[in-house]
């Protein structure tokens, strides 16, 4: 592997999702001012909104949108303007 390629702050960080408090840790060059401890070894902590364990889309909670229904909605709601 050559040397010098990665920067020198890369290393193990750990990701919190805030949402539903799961932690998974991988390599990267993100800065943090706050720790966390995990399984007697601390890390830097990068705080997530959303991550794979909380995003609609991987979990199969996303809602499907009925656009035919919208659309004969809005047809049916302005046709009494049509001339």
């Amino acid at each position: 592997m050559k040397s010098g390629v990665h920067p020198e702050n890369y290393r193990l960080v750990a990701f919190k999702d805030m949402s539903n408090d799961d932690v998974f840790i991988t390599k990267s060059t993100a800065n943090s001012k706050e720790k966390i401890d995990v399984e007697g070894v601390e890390y830097p902590l990068i705080k997530l909104e959303i991550s794979r364990t909380s995003h609609p889309f991987y979990t199969g909670k996303a809602k499907l949108v009925d656009t035919a229904g919208r659309i004969d909605k809005f047809k049916n709601k302005y046709a009494k303007f049509k001339k």
